[in-house]
C-alpha cells in the first residue's frame, strides 16, 4: 500500500484557476502598497511553511526562479521537497543571488541589503522577499506614501525587525535598485514595493 508524503500532498487542486487568483491578489497588493488583499488559501504545505507562503510560492515560482529560504525552512526536508515538487524552483544559499526569498520567521530575516539589489540595467533582477508576519492588523503602525497611494495609507504590522524603518529607508534610497517586500498572514497579503516611503505612526 502506498502512503502519501507531505512533500507531494497539499498542492493546488485547480492549478490554473487558483494560481491565477493568487497572482491577481499579489498584483493588486503591489499596485496598491499597504492595502491588504485576501489571499486564497488553496494549498497545505508542511510546516514551517505557512499556507500563505506556500500559496505565493506555487503562484510565482517555477524552474527558472532562484529561491532562497530561511534556515528554518531550509533545514526541513519535507518543506524543501514540497517546494521543489510543486514549483520546480532551484534553491540557493546565497541571498545576493536569489530572485525570491521565503521567510517563515522574522528572526531569521537577513538584512534587506544582503539580498540582490538588482543591476542598473536590470533593476527587476532584485529579490522579492516574502515574509510571514504575525499580523497585518495589529502591531507597529506605518504611514505609507508613494506611487499607488492617494495621499497616504496606514498599515499595521506585527512581525517586522526592530530596525525595519531604517532598513527600508536605505532600501528606498537606492531606487531604482532595491528589494520589494511581500507580507503574508492569515489568508491575506500586503506589499511594500521599493517605491513606497514609510514613517512610523506615532502614538
Amino acid at each position: 500500500m502506498l502512503h502519501s508524503s507531505p512533500a507531494f500532498d497539499g498542492g493546488l487542486a485547480d492549478p490554473v484557476t487558483e494560481a491565477q487568483s493568487g497572482f491577481h491578489a499579489l498584483m493588486h497588493a503591489m499596485a496598491n502598497p499597504g492595502r491588504i488583499q485576501p489571499l486564497l488559501r488553496a494549498v497545505m504545505p508542511p510546516e514551517p511553511l505557512s499556507v500563505e507562503l506556500g500559496m505565493i510560492a506555487t503562484t510565482l515560482l517555477d524552474h527558472d526562479t532562484l529561491l532562497w529560504c530561511d534556515a528554518e525552512i531550509a533545514a526541513n526536508a519535507d518543506a524543501c521537497s514540497w517546494l521543489s515538487f510543486h514549483t520546480g524552483a532551484p534553491r540557493t544559499d546565497e541571498t545576493a543571488c536569489a530572485q525570491f526569498a521565503l521567510v517563515s520567521n522574522v528572526a531569521e530575516l537577513p538584512k534587506l541589503a544582503d539580498f540582490s539589489q538588482g543591476e542598473p540595467e536590470f533593476p527587476d533582477r532584485s529579490t522579492t522577499v516574502v515574509l510571514a508576519v504575525a499580523s497585518l492588523q495589529d502591531g507597529q503602525g506605518f504611514v505609507l506614501k508613494g506611487p499607488g497611494i492617494d495621499g497616504e495609507r496606514v498599515l499595521h504590522v506585527d512581525g517586522l525587525p526592530q530596525d525595519f524603518a531604517d532598513q527600508w529607508r536605505e532600501n528606498g534610497a537606492q531606487y531604482p535598485l532595491g528589494v520589494d517586500l511581500v507580507l503574508v498572514c492569515d489568508g491575506a497579503v500586503a506589499a511594500l514595493p521599493r517605491t513606497t516611503r514609510i514613517t512610523l505612526l506615532e502614538g
